[in-house]
């Protein structure tokens, strides 16, 4: 009870079970609903992935390429401003070139033989992917020189802090995305087994960390992400251990 400016008010003590304004998972009412939403949601994702398994490797190599260009995408607009954008027509293509140019010379490397040996029965195709492969690091050298010249072309006075920011955050994107897809993309030519095995259990870390923060979540892990608990994090560790052990006494075709 406190009194203020003579009027008698009433505390009440903070509710534990919030964090940030927003309810603890175990304690939203709403939980089953997104529960069955992220179930459905989760089913057609599923489904998609092993159509795509079942392809084959050319097209695990398409779906890794088609999210990590979203990804890029994402991160490219986190340091947008649409004001200086308004004054810079074109940038933005810029960014694009200088990631196509990166996807060229990290995926041109890696899968320069493959690609022949997958199109040997297209002869026009054959001579056209044969020609981009002897030539690759050529045509790499000189399409980077282009955007490094367009760019020096395109700065303005009051805006080369913007400029110079993003294309160095330009650079920072393509080192952090084609550093961990080069590697995806190797492991997957090097059996789909070595992709499948850490994808799913990213997979069974992220379902586990739900179902064990939804039923018995009570303890905020990190303020950034208020449903976030203890509980899930420590349960979710302990089943994606125990799948890792258990995925690997069945033998797998590459």
């Amino acid at each position: 009870m406190m009194i203020d400016d003579g009027v008698l008010c009433k505390q009440f003590p903070a509710d534990e079970s919030k964090t940030n304004g927003h309810l603890l998972l175990v304690n939203d009412h709403n939980k089953y609903r997104s529960m069955w939403i992220r179930a459905c949601s989760s089913l057609w994702m599923l489904g998609f992935f092993l159509l795509v398994i079942y392809l084959g490797h050319l097209y695990v190599l398409a779906m890794v390429v088609i999210i990590q260009i979203f990804m890029a995408r994402e991160l490219f607009n986190l340091l947008r401003k649409a004001h200086e954008d308004k004054h810079l027509p074109g940038f933005r293509l810029l960014n694009w070139h200088f990631y196509f140019t990166a996807m060229l010379f990290v995926y041109g490397r890696i899968l320069s033989h493959r690609l022949v040996n997958t199109v040997t029965s297209d002869k026009i195709f054959y001579r056209l992917v044969s020609r981009l492969i002897k030539y690759q690091m050529v045509i790499c050298y000189f399409s980077y020189i282009a955007g490094f010249m367009w760019f020096i072309l395109t700065l303005k006075k009051k805006m080369y802090k913007y400029q110079f920011g993003q294309f160095a955050w330009t650079h920072m994107i393509l080192i952090v995305v084609f550093t961990q897809s080069a590697f995806t993309v190797a492991n997957i030519f090097e059996g789909i087994f070595w992709f499948l095995l850490p994808a799913s259990l990213i997979a069974v870390n992220d379902v586990a960390a739900y179902f064990f923060g939804f039923f018995f979540g009570k303890t905020p892990l990190i303020k950034i992400s208020p449903k976030k608990t203890w509980e899930g994090f420590i349960g979710a560790s302990v089943a994606t251990t125990i799948s890792a052990f258990v995925v690997r006494i069945f033998t797998w075709p590459v």
